[in-house]
């Protein structure tokens, strides 16, 4: 049995630099988005705190060598830390489901069993890829050396908290940089605890910290700060392209960002049984309540098909009953907060003024002022102009157009401003592989819709949805700079 009182957990608090935490100011209220109670207060770091932590991790790192250490040697601390994430799963888990999106079914069974396999992954990569020796004249010797950037700055978003600090974690302290992570202040406490168990399996303390805050003070101070080597977000476009900015304005750091998405999911009429499609459109818009970057929130099926399927799609929404993260049962968790639920609906009240028609939802989930729970939503008559399918919306709300050729449905899907993922439903290899040239996005699942645990396939967008890897090879190779060596015999 998974439920647990939200009343009983004691939760970590202040930042956590140099091995161990830091108290400070509690001047940022947390709330339970299940019911809207005040979890606790955190810190909101200035920069005088960002800059304490900056030069804590680089005198760290220098001190132990963490760098310079064989990288079987990271490996193994690496490798342990997984281990004790896994010990403490339970732990972890409910700290994860009390104060987020993410269910305690889900955050048992997938975010802390992800984020241990994805610090494992990133651990067997340290001694696997490294430099090339290239073709220069007879009597020298080219060759390129990887090297660390130094501190890594990461920030990561509130929708998946463990989940995308491993993304962070895993490759840049494998590759041997010492990390300052900001977590989102909606989400705070899983990441101070995923922290002390770094320490206990070995971490040379300070060469990973955590700082509390803001992005308008703690985010943005780290991303000044010149000793920071590189900058990784994941969060919002409007965001990332402040990141970049302030990034190139501060030392023309390398950013690796992964950004908004407004993924469409194209169904042809072969694509098989419109229950069993409509599942995955299904989880495609409502997994996490829509909160997540990579969402399908844009449906685009062929009439052959579309009046069943968009028919199984409402009989499946309506199934789903909102309820607290903490209960085993509950399948459809909140909204994250109430101002983001205001928005959710603002956005689908401008698309209806815009003439879209509401299939179902279109509305909060009457729970008595209790948490925020948004209805599964479906927008039909809408244009390409109307706001719910030009802007990301980051709620279980779902776009509905069809078209009858192959060529129509490609053009739905190409987005102006995104381009981070898709997902194309045929049983036509020969077609499924065109649209997977054609479309313009950094992901393209065919007969799926959604991440596995294939950590070695790297994510990221194309356009507005952001630059550079998550996950995968690329990842970690992205933590080096890169220096060029010649000799001379």
């Amino acid at each position: 049995m998974l439920d647990f009182d939200p009343k009983q957990i004691v939760l970590p608090n202040g930042h956590f630099i140099g091995g161990r935490r830091v108290p400070g100011e509690a001047s940022i209220d947390v709330l339970r988005p299940s019911d809207g109670q005040p979890m606790a207060g955190i810190p909101d770091a200035g920069g005088a705190l960002v800059d304490y932590a900056v030069n804590d991790a680089r005198r760290a790192s220098r001190a132990c060598g963490w760098g310079t250490r064989a990288p079987r040697d990271r490996a193994r601390v690496l490798i342990r830390w997984a281990d004790l994430i896994d010990v403490h799963a339970d732990e972890l888990a409910r700290l994860e489901a009390l104060g987020s999106t993410r269910t305690i079914s889900k955050a048992r069974n997938f975010d802390v069993p992800f984020t241990s396999e994805c610090l494992r992954f990133f651990a067997e990569c340290a001694d696997k890829f490294g430099g090339d020796t290239l073709p220069t004249r007879h009597d020298s010797l080219g060759f390129v050396m990887p090297e660390p950037y130094g501190v890594v700055a990461a920030i990561v978003p509130w929708n998946f908290p463990l989940v995308m600090a491993s993304w962070k974690c895993g490759p840049a302290l494998a590759a041997g940089n010492a990390l300052v992570l900001k977590p989102s202040e909606l989400t705070p406490f899983s990441i101070l605890r995923m922290a002390e168990l770094a320490v206990e399996a070995g971490m040379p303390a300070g060469v990973f910290n955590v700082v509390q805050g803001r992005g308008q003070s703690a985010g943005a101070a780290l991303v000044r700060h010149p000793l920071i080597g590189k900058v990784s977000f994941t969060g919002s476009t409007r965001t990332g392209a402040a990141i970049m900015s302030e990034a190139a304005n501060h030392g023309a750091k390398p950013v690796t960002l992964e950004l908004g998405g407004k993924s469409p999911q194209i169904v042809f009429a072969d694509a098989g049984d419109p229950a069993v499609v409509a599942q995955r459109i299904l989880r495609g818009f409502t997994s996490n309540a829509g909160q997540a970057c990579v969402s399908g929130t844009r449906l685009i099926a062929q009439r052959g098909i579309a009046e069943r399927l968009i028919d199984a799609v409402i009989g499946q929404a309506a199934a789903l009953e909102p309820g607290p993260t903490w209960r085993e049962a509950t399948r459809f968790g909140p909204i994250v907060s109430e101002l983001q639920a205001g928005r959710i609906h603002a956005a689908v009240r401008d698309s209806v003024a815009q003439g879209a028609s509401v299939l179902c939802g279109g509305d909060c989930f009457d729970t008595a002022g209790h948490g925020f729970f948004y209805r599964p939503t479906l927008l039909a008559n809408v244009a390409p102009d109307t706001r719910a399918v030009r802007e990301e919306i980051f709620g279980p709300v779902l776009t509905v157009q069809t078209f009858d050729e192959e060529e129509e449905a490609l053009s739905l899907a190409d987005h102006p401003t995104y381009g981070l993922a898709a997902g194309v439903h045929t049983q036509d290899i020969g077609r499924a592989f065109r649209a997977m040239r054609r479309i313009e996005a950094g992901t393209v699942w065919i007969n799926r819709f959604g991440r596995t645990y294939d950590f070695i396939i790297p994510t990221g967008g194309f356009k507005g949805s952001g630059i550079g890897k998550d996950l995968g090879r690329q990842a970690f190779e992205a933590n080096f700079r890169y220096k060029s060596v010649l000799i001379d015999f």
